[in-house]
């Protein structure tokens, strides 16, 4: 029941959700009609903005800088979220944005850095259409187009979740003496993840890669001149991709707390 609720509740948290609500209510209160348009126009200019979204983005990838050298752990441990499967008509399976996450870590590998790479990421069954491999076995595949040997790819599959990643990797880690970890997810999300994986008593290195807002990116926001300041000030269907992400890492924050998990 919390996967479902963590899936669901927070898409009317979410600008887009939120403001159908207000929109909704909006048809429903006809005295109110014309405040609620207004706060959804808000939300949906605020939360489109490039200026709102690279905050909310960059406060919480600036929490966990790339180490500037990495020292040899037990195993690199891969989150999924960076792949689709090879159901047809996709020819093989293939990266998502987050796939990032698997090139550096077949590269943190290569270079000599651990010789295990987990790779953890199951399925929701409600989400999942019936026959599709979970995400640890899709990882799997490219990690293996990406030279690491089979002897060297662990699977998890059953979590569902940061925590599950979490939870069952430890035990996988546990069952073979090794507690170092190279953990590699996206930088927004990192904060989230290192303290799931430290209160299960291992010992985390974080390795953040797919950062949406680079430190130009960032400068450039600032003093951009009167022209791009108009256009950043636009709506941008990408920014309100970006705050949702910020928002969803936020709440789990949140939620996480509160469940007693870090």
């Amino acid at each position: 029941m919390f996967v479902f609720l963590s899936k669901f509740l927070p898409l009317f948290v979410f600008p887009l959700g939120f403001i159908a609500l207000l929109i909704v209510a909006a048809l429903l209160w006809r005295r109110g009609q014309r405040a609620l348009l207004v706060a959804a126009l808000i939300v949906l200019w605020l939360g489109s903005s490039r200026y709102v979204a690279y905050a909310m983005v960059r406060s919480l990838e600036s929490r966990y800088s790339p180490p500037p050298v990495l020292s040899h752990v037990d195993a690199i441990v891969v989150l999924g979220g960076g792949t689709r499967g090879s159901d047809p008509p996709r020819p093989m399976t293939e990266i998502n944005e987050a796939g990032d996450w698997i090139l550096y870590g077949a590269k943190l590998y290569h270079d000599g850095l651990a010789p295990i790479v987990l790779v953890t990421g199951g399925s929701i069954e409600w989400l999942t259409p019936e026959g599709i491999a979970a995400e640890a076995n899709d990882m799997s595949a490219l990690m293996k187009l990406l030279d690491v040997p089979p002897e060297s790819l662990w699977l998890e599959a059953q979590s569902r979740n940061t925590y599950e990643n979490a939870f069952y990797s430890q035990r996988m880690l546990a069952e073979a003496g090794m507690d170092d970890i190279l953990l590699i997810t996206s930088a927004m999300h990192m904060p989230r993840s290192v303290p799931l994986f430290e209160a299960q008593g291992l010992n985390v290195t974080p390795a953040p890669t797919d950062f949406l807002v680079s430190d130009a990116e960032w400068a450039h926001l600032w003093r951009g001149g009167p022209t791009v300041t108009l256009v950043n000030l636009l709506p941008n269907v990408e920014y309100l991709t970006y705050t949702t992400r910020a928002m969803k890492e936020y709440i789990g924050l949140f939620v996480y707390r509160l469940r007693g998990w870090f």
